[in-house]
């Protein structure tokens, strides 16, 4: 696979994480702005932001969690050039499924749609994992 093709669903992810961080920035400013917070109450903490606002931040911090396996899977594929097109799809498919949470997160936060997301990307990034691990493990790196 061209290293295009394989970088590719990274930038995807990397853009779902500057969006969500100015969908949380300005959820944040609208609720200072409108009087709703005032900032002595949020300075050492998060908890006293409304939940609209702290679904935005969750979703944020979701994306330096689960991940970053996937940020440091990708690397690794390239350099050792195990990364083919099923690692490709399979890349697609775990970003696309961190799309759908980050969506479901900042929307509706319908807890069971948002865990089968969560669980879908979960299951993905594993056989991500496992398939380059054999791959590793069992296949003659190229020269």
């Amino acid at each position: 696979m061209t290293v295009q093709a394989v970088l590719a669903p990274v930038f995807v992810q990397v853009l779902l994480v500057f969006a969500l961080m100015m969908v949380m920035g300005r959820r944040r400013f609208a609720e200072i702005g409108a009087g709703r917070v005032r900032i002595g109450d949020i300075a050492l903490g998060e908890r006293n932001w409304p939940p609209r606002v702290q679904a935005a931040a969750n979703a944020f911090s979701n994306q330096f969690e689960i991940p970053v396996l996937f940020f440091a899977l990708v690397p690794l594929a390239l350099y050792t050039r195990k990364a083919d097109l099923i690692f490709v799809v399979m890349a697609w498919i775990f970003v696309l499924s961190r799309l759908v949470h980050a969506g479901i997160f900042v929307t509706s936060n319908h807890v069971p749609a948002r865990f089968r997301a969560y669980m879908a990307g979960v299951a993905v990034l594993g056989l991500m994992w496992l398939l380059f691990a054999w791959r590793i493990l069992f296949t003659p790196l190229a020269a």
